[in-house]
């Protein structure tokens, strides 16, 4: 306001500039939103409002539960697997079911028509708002989204993708981080999400720099075996919500079936009571699980026992066998020992202490646990049962799926009613007490 002091305020601008194949530098006019902007500022702590970031429910209660109660707008989503483990699959029956929303999926390994069989093969293969792009430079991908405007856009695969602004080809370090930054650079600037697909390597750990999982939001990884119809989708990475969640899904010939009790999809081949086989009561994030512990135990044939673990510590499974000699008084030296976890889940839930030793004991000693008895304990190194977290939970979902015992430890009973309905609660202090209660 002329003729008063103070009316004047500075404010900073900065150009963007970009590297360019001459060596030499210009202003990012051609990267989305590379235009002039204000400098940031620093701010007091207490002067920042708070608020809850709202989200985005998908239609797949499974995906919504491991993002945390479901998509951030503007968030950015990198999801590994194995290949045709059923990324794309999966990624295309989230955009198809998105029917309140435009969607653009981008890919660059399969073409047109390739895609359109896919989500004919699927239960909702319908979705007008649902658009196709087969591109693999960043450049001509952001023209189409000017175009389309979507509220969500998926990227079939991140390696695939090249920017005319780096050399280097598709898949190289410098590629996919400067795609994997523009593409992360439009989401926060239109609070659009962005899902991403990532191959991995042959270690099972994502391809590419490790850069990419620090830059995203979310980190997923879709996990099964090839051969069985279970998917598990975990999540490894959360800005915004945990981390220790779980979602399971049936590959059937429609496309991927959410499964909503995956406890008793897990116990549904359960026959006639068999030895080396026990029932444990874990969680994963906020799902109680029950999980069928197997173990086999038979006279080694070599000089040195072998220890064989799938879906469980190999590490714990030995600290547990020594424990069973030490403090129980069984001769497991002269044994070959191989642990599964059925349905091919892979868990390291202290509670599954207790099954485990129960499984190795009953397979030894030939003889069946009763199939009406779960178990949920840590076993400690002196032998001792240790309690376990969030008991009332496991109990529920027992009793729901007609287990009517549970050995837990005596340490649960402190501040936890353990008199309920149609169950009948052991609590022990020591293993040797199991082991005795449930093979006399």
């Amino acid at each position: 306001m002329c003729g008063e002091w103070n009316t004047y305020v500075e404010e900073v601008v900065q150009k963007e500039t970009v590297a360019t194949t001459t060596g030499q530098w210009k202003p990012a006019s051609t990267v989305p939103g590379g235009n002039i902007a204000k400098a940031a500022k620093s701010v007091p702590l207490n002067s920042i409002l708070a608020e809850e970031e709202p989200r985005i429910i998908t239609p797949d209660g499974e995906l919504n539960r491991v993002l945390g109660g479901g998509m951030v707008p503007g968030s950015i989503i990198l999801i590994g697997g194995e290949p045709g483990i059923g990324k794309s699959t999966l990624m295309l029956q989230i955009a198809l079911s998105m029917r309140k929303m435009k969607v653009l999926y981008v890919s660059g390994e399969e073409s047109e028509a390739q895609i359109k069989m896919r989500a004919e093969r699927l239960a909702d293969g319908q979705h007008p708002g649902c658009y196709i792009l087969t591109e693999t430079n960043t450049q001509n991908i952001f023209r189409q989204i000017d175009q389309v405007q979507p509220n969500l856009l998926v990227i079939d695969s991140i390696q695939t993708m090249h920017s005319t602004l780096v050399e280097s080809g598709a898949g190289s370090v410098s590629q996919v981080r400067e795609c994997t930054a523009e593409f992360l650079k439009f989401a926060k600037e239109t609070s659009t999400p962005v899902m991403l697909i990532g191959h991995i390597t042959k270690d099972g750990s994502i391809a590419g720099p490790k850069i990419l999982e620090h830059m995203v939001d979310t980190v997923l990884q879709f996990e099964g075996d090839r051969h069985m119809s279970y998917r598990i989708l975990r999540t490894t990475k959360n800005r915004f919500g945990n981390t220790s969640e779980l979602g399971i899904y049936e590959m059937q010939g429609d496309g991927l079936r959410q499964v909503s009790n995956p406890s008793e999809i897990l116990l549904s081949q359960r026959g006639e009571s068999l030895s080396g086989m026990a029932i444990g009561a874990t969680l994963e994030g906020n799902r109680p699980l029950l999980v069928e512990v197997q173990a086999l135990v038979t006279p080694a044939t070599y000089g040195t026992p072998q220890r064989s673990s799938t879906g469980f510590d190999a590490k714990r499974l030995q600290m547990l066998l020594a424990v069973l000699e030490k403090r129980a008084g069984l001769r497991l030296g002269q044994h070959d020992v191989f642990l599964n976890i059925a349905g091919g889940l892979r868990l390291d839930d202290p509670a599954l202490d207790l099954a485990v030793c129960a499984a190795v004991v009953s397979s030894l000693n030939d003889v069946p646990i009763p199939g009406h008895v779960c178990l949920a304990a840590e076993v400690g190194l002196s032998g001792e049962i240790r309690a376990v977290t969030r008991l009332d939970q496991r109990l529920a979902e027992a009793e729901k799926l007609g287990f009517r015992e549970m050995y837990v430890s005596q340490f649960n009973g402190k501040g936890l009613d353990l008199a309920r309905s149609g169950m009948k609660t052991y609590a022990v202090g020591r293993l040797d007490e199991v082991l005795d209660g449930l093979f006399g």
